[in-house]
């Protein structure tokens, strides 16, 4: 079972009662709901701080608005488009989005990567921060749906329902996205070339 559907199990009674009424129900839902926002943020934002404030501006929206949530989706999947439209908002508002994109690159410039490096000096940890870092200069939409997809462990049906979209359309984007990161990684390591074909 996936992280989203043990949240949507956990936190969904809650919401009922917080619903209800119930203030400390309400807590609950906040507090089990941090760490997900906080991780969409970042994917949306591409920046920690940004991420800080759309989690804020989400967790305040979340207790003044709990009461919209009608469940005619999933919990998870009405709270993630209140995240991205957060998210949204907040870009608006500030007109951060230049910022974080610079710095994204700025970091992955400073990373020092070297051609050559041996295949088993690279971990797998490695390649995970490699990807991390080539999947913030991914268009919008195919960085969404691949931390959806592939970082968040979705399935393509639930992010097609959460980005009101069609899977066939979602499949795309996330074939698309794994694509382009492959051929960064290949041409920064290209001793992957065999790894990553196999």
């Amino acid at each position: 079972m996936s992280e989203i559907r043990r949240m949507n199990e956990a936190v969904t009674p809650l919401v009922r009662k917080a619903q209800a009424g119930d203030q400390q129900a309400l807590s609950e839902v906040l507090r089990r709901s941090y760490e997900q926002i906080h991780r969409w943020a970042i994917s949306l934002t591409g920046d920690r701080d940004d991420a800080d404030d759309v989690t804020q501006d989400v967790l305040i929206l979340l207790h003044r608005r709990i009461g919209q949530y009608r469940e005619r989706s999933q919990f998870t999947t009405w709270l993630y488009r209140v995240t991205r439209n957060a998210a949204g908002d907040h870009f608006r508002r500030s007109n951060r989005r230049e910022r974080a994109v610079k710095r994204s690159t700025e970091e992955a410039g400073d990373a020092g990567y070297q051609k050559g490096t041996q295949l088993d000096e690279l971990h797998a940890s490695d390649v995970a921060d490699l990807v991390r870092t080539l999947f913030v200069d991914l268009p919008d939409r195919q960085r969404e749906v691949f931390d959806l997809v592939d970082l968040q462990d979705w399935s393509p049906v639930e992010v097609s329902q959460a980005l009101d979209m069609k899977p066939v359309t979602v499949r795309a984007h996330l074939h698309r996205a794994r694509r382009t990161i492959r051929k960064r990684i290949l041409e920064r390591h290209p001793e992957l070339m065999e790894e990553l074909s196999s």
